[in-house]
């Protein structure tokens, strides 16, 4: 087991990290009080491992424990299953002291975090991270979110979790193309953020692709420890946070023009990065060569590098709506090098519709299965 940690003074809390982690009762019970707990999940993950989880919770002392069951995929990101949840809090009576488990993936994630944020106020949670995508990003951080028709994530709240418990073992269930979602947000830290890490993803992508369990642990603990340092400068993304969202504007875009669940999350991503990278070399801030590197290990991936062949200004209506507008002027994350993001307000709108129209005609990639 190990633990990588927050630090966000009286909202510190810790990333667990292991095999079996899932099972071990020592990790929940310095975050339960007297109240009831909640386990939050879908269909999909609860049969695998709500049993394993209410029996560590009844091991660390949990008075009483309720699940409730969201929709599988994107949709559950949605004011009605925000209302399911909260309306599931109300009829087991569960007071302030109570605490939300969301054990599923990245959507159980925000929504399980989101309830928690506006329940009386506020509750706590735990998040139990059970796909590659919510292991490495969404579960730490304290986004929470449910999705509009108009754009991806704009109703949310920050709301840190007590803890975070990452069962690596879970990792051996996920479907491959779960899998593939996952690693581009890995793909995603190593290129905004750390040129090592991107240099170790192009030469061992096959065995992520795998399941090999060692180069799983290695991603997963390397990506909380790069989110882990960031969110601690900059909790609230006033600033260095956003470099985060590199890829996420474009993919954000796609998700919302597609209908959301057709695109699975870590997809958007991974074509939203290419069109980036696009841009970054027409601003002139990034070497071509990087760029196809970037591509080069999105297609190893077996994720997609062409986006939906959309005009430019279906992108731009789109992305209007994405958080990321400031003063009217839309930020981009862009990069300077392999490793090195930057958030720019000032890039030539014939560069941005150049970019997504280069990345749309591009030749025809793992896009063509979505």
């Amino acid at each position: 087991m190990e633990t990588v940690r927050v630090a966000l003074g009286a909202r510190s809390y810790p990333i667990h990290i292991g095999p079996g982690a899932i099972d071990s009762a020592e990790l929940y019970r310095p975050h339960l009080s007297r109240g009831k707990v909640a386990i939050v999940t879908n269909p999909v993950v609860g049969p695998r491992y709500l049993g394993r989880v209410k029996a560590a919770l009844m091991r660390a002392g949990a008075v009483e424990t309720f699940d409730v069951l969201a929709e599988d995929g994107e949709q559950a990101k949605s004011w009605a299953s925000l209302e399911k949840v909260i309306d599931a809090l109300l009829g087991a009576r569960m007071g302030r002291d109570g605490m939300i488990v969301a054990l599923g993936g990245g959507v159980i994630g925000d929504l399980a975090g989101f309830a928690a944020a506006v329940y009386q106020r506020g509750i706590g949670y735990l998040q139990v991270p059970t796909t590659l995508l919510a292991q490495v990003d969404s579960s730490v951080g304290g986004k929470t979110a449910v999705n509009h028709a108009r754009g991806k994530n704009m109703v949310g709240a920050f709301h840190q979790p007590r803890a975070v418990i990452a069962d690596t073992g879970t990792l051996a269930s996920l479907p491959p193309r779960e899998l593939r979602a996952g690693l581009a947000e890995v793909i995603k830290h190593g290129f905004a953020l750390d040129a090592e890490l991107a240099a170790w993803l192009e030469a061992n992508i096959a065995r992520l692709l795998a399941q090999d369990a060692g180069a799983l642990a290695h991603v997963v603990r390397r990506s909380c420890e790069l989110k882990a340092q960031v969110v601690a400068a900059d909790e609230l993304e006033a600033g260095h946070r956003a470099l985060l969202n590199f890829g996420h504007t474009f993919g954000h875009a796609i998700e919302a023009g597609a209908g959301y669940g057709k695109w699975l999350h870590g997809e958007a991503v991974a074509a939203g990065m290419v069109i980036a990278a696009n841009l970054s070399v027409r601003a002139g801030l990034l070497q071509a060569g990087d760029a196809a590197r970037l591509r080069g290990v999105v297609e190893r991936a077996g994720l997609p590098a062409v986006p939906p062949a959309w005009p430019a200004d279906r992108y731009l209506e789109l992305m209007a709506a994405d958080k990321k507008v400031a003063g009217g002027r839309m930020r981009y994350v862009v990069l300077e090098a392999v490793g090195r993001a930057v958030l720019r307000n000032d890039l030539r709108e014939v560069d941005v519709r150049a970019a997504i129209d280069a990345a749309t005609k591009a030749s025809p990639t793992a896009a063509a299965s979505l």
